[in-house]
């Protein structure tokens, strides 16, 4: 017999809600919408094959597992990868097609499975991408917006063992990006690159995560210089603790840094970054818009330079990232944008036309999507 617990009946904080038993999946379903009062069917946007694109679907809102969580989303962050699963560049665990895309998720706590222990109704969470590091196969399958459907919708499932609670003082526009955005950076950062006091540091992209790493290396007391493109960008890098920015690394000629973190990853970053640390320093690849790079190997094998590969974060640097948010240690870069026009957002940060890290509010009303 199946139980799920749903919006609590009684005024005892430590309880999820009331158990409901049913024999069936559609009676299951029946009783989480009614107690819940919810709509049984929820808006999303689902990835199937490149050449579909994103696409808007009305689908029934899900029943948690014994172990899992359902979560109302009120801030689903927009990311890069997105951008490269939808074109087809980035297919390395996503398998299950088709899928509800959005990893960065943040929301309130609707219903839980029987076995849910650490969370009740109304509950403030977010997600956790990858809650191990080395990232492993049977983590990410658990993973929304990667394994499982994702935050492009307006409920979503969680697994307990993959869900935080959101400290005080953080918004769910904040929560949601510190668990990529921040989190992702500070292992670059931190962890890979071993940012230090007096580290002299190149980060290249500006966007939601390269300005959430020059908050955090200049946090740790590093001089960090900031590289993109867009001259727009700089102000935001310049007011999140960059000494000065510029168009190159051969912007900043006969510098020569202890640390390099390319999270743009274009191939000619890349191998533009090897020749501008310094012996024995080290390049860290967060990017990946481009799969090849052509690289000097004299600079690695002559000079001492290290090359380290940088994925997602562990759920502890989750952790971390959000109470340097809750601290004020690091304030995202963030930017709404309405959900009903989803897929033209995503066109404009692929064509890198914003600054920071785009989130949308799924629990807005959508009177009208955008079917770009």
């Amino acid at each position: 017999m199946a139980q799920i617990r749903t919006m609590p009946q009684t005024s005892d904080p430590g309880q999820c809600g009331a158990i409901l038993s049913t024999d069936s999946f559609g009676n299951i379903f029946k009783d989480i919408c009614n107690a819940g009062k919810m709509a049984q069917m929820m808006k999303a946007y689902q990835f199937s094959t490149p050449a579909k694109g994103l696409e808007y679907r009305e689908l029934p809102i899900p029943v948690p597992a014994k172990d899992q969580l359902l979560v109302q989303i009120k801030a689903t962050g927009l990311c890069h990868t997105d951008c490269n699963i939808i074109s087809g560049l980035d297919n390395t665990f996503f398998w299950n097609r088709p899928i509800t895309l959005g990893h960065e998720i943040a929301g309130v706590v609707v219903g839980c499975g029987p076995e849910v222990s650490k969370f009740a109704a109304e509950d403030k969470v977010v997600s956790v991408i990858t809650a191990k590091h080395p990232v492993e196969i049977g983590d990410v399958v658990k993973s929304p917006g990667i394994g499982i459907d994702g935050g492009f919708a307006e409920y979503v499932l969680l697994y307990e063992s993959k869900t935080l609670p959101i400290p005080d003082g953080v918004s769910f526009a904040q929560a949601a990006v510190a668990t990529d955005a921040v989190a992702t950076a500070y292992h670059a950062v931190a962890t890979e690159g071993q940012v230090q006091k007096s580290s002299k540091v190149a980060i290249i992209g500006l966007g939601g995560l390269g300005l959430s790493a020059v908050q955090i290396a200049s946090h740790r007391g590093a001089k960090v210089y900031g590289v993109d493109l867009h001259r727009r960008k700089y102000p935001a890098a310049l007011m999140s603790g960059a000494y000065c920015c510029g168009r190159s690394l051969d912007d900043f000629p006969g510098v020569k840094f202890d640390v390099v973190l390319d999270f743009a990853g274009v191939g000619i970053t890349t191998a533009g970054a090897a020749k501008a640390v310094k012996a024995g320093g080290k390049v860290v690849l967060v990017g990946l818009t481009k799969k090849e790079a052509t690289i000097d190997t004299h600079n690695f094998v002559a000079l001492g330079v290290h090359l380290v590969g940088s994925v997602g974060s562990s759920m502890e640097e989750v952790e971390i990232a959000l109470q340097m948010v809750a601290k004020k240690e690091i304030t995202p870069a963030i930017e709404e944008v309405a959900f009903g026009n989803l897929k033209n957002e995503l066109h404009r940060l692929e064509r890198g036309d914003t600054v920071g890290r785009l989130y949308a509010d799924p629990s807005k009303s959508v009177e009208r999507v955008v079917r770009a």
